[in-house]
């Protein structure tokens, strides 16, 4: 099972980490695994780097997309995408600082519907260690 964490990186920041992202998502990873005693730090440094996600605005977004997807439901705030035919469950949440997209295999049908919202997401996967700019997996072909 893989735990996507999207966030929604403010532009300076994207040019600069574009080249380099491991270094971005070391950042992030280190924000992740901060401890209860340094979270007003990790709240600075976060708002510093991202902007904040526009809640409302994105579930209605994904629920007008997808209500008529026969796959998609919506529950509790959660968006369900349980594809039978792709062997896909996917479950997205959205927060005020990021999208976490919980899913059983390596992409998520997701990644398509935020790319159409917003190109340059970045997403993590801190167990996995793994990182990347939602346009880079557009352009690589691994999304339709």
């Amino acid at each position: 099972m893989r735990v996507f964490y999207i966030f929604n990186i403010k532009e300076e920041f994207v040019s600069l980490y574009k080249n380099n992202q491991s270094n971005l998502f070391n950042m992030l990873k280190h924000l992740y695994y901060l401890n209860n005693l340094d979270l007003d730090y990790g709240y600075q440094v976060l708002n510093q780097l991202i902007y904040p996600i526009e809640k409302t605005h994105l579930d209605n977004y994904l629920f007008l997309r997808l209500h008529q997807d026969i796959p998609y439901s919506k529950r509790e705030g959660k968006h369900i995408i349980n594809n039978l035919y792709r062997d896909e469950v996917s479950i997205l949440e959205v927060k005020h600082a990021y999208i976490k997209i919980t899913a059983e295999q390596n992409l998520s049908s997701f990644f398509d519907i935020l790319y159409q919202y917003n190109h340059y997401f970045f997403i993590c996967d801190f167990e996995v260690c793994d990182y990347f700019f939602l346009d880079e997996l557009k352009t690589s072909c691994l999304i339709n």
